[in-house]
C-alpha cells in the first residue's frame, strides 16, 4: 500500500494508473487549459491526472500542489479539506 505522495511519484507511470483506478477515489473532472484534469484521492493525498485532448494522451500523473492558482478551479465545483 502506498501511504506518501513520495512513494507514488517514484512509480513508472503504468503502475500510478494502475493504483489510482484500483485504490484511488475519483473525485472531480476540470478543464484546465488544453486538459482535462481528474483528481483522485489516495489514501490520504489528492492526485491530478492530465489528459490531453488533441493528442488523446495522459501527459501528467502528480500529487496536487495545493499552492497552485489551479485550487480555484477545484475550489468552486467541490469543498477540499483545508489539510488531508
Amino acid at each position: 500500500m502506498i501511504q506518501s505522495h513520495v512513494f507514488f511519484n517514484e512509480l513508472p507511470p503504468k503502475e500510478k494508473l494502475r493504483t489510482l483506478f484500483l485504490e484511488g477515489d475519483f473525485v472531480v473532472s476540470i478543464r484546465y487549459y488544453g486538459y482535462k484534469v481528474n483528481l483522485y484521492l489516495l489514501y490520504n493525498f489528492y492526485v491530478e491526472v492530465f489528459y490531453n485532448h488533441k493528442h488523446d494522451f495522459i501527459e501528467r500523473i502528480q500529487p496536487l500542489d495545493q499552492n497552485h492558482s489551479r485550487m480555484k478551479f477545484y475550489s468552486d465545483q467541490i469543498k477540499l479539506p483545508e489539510d488531508i
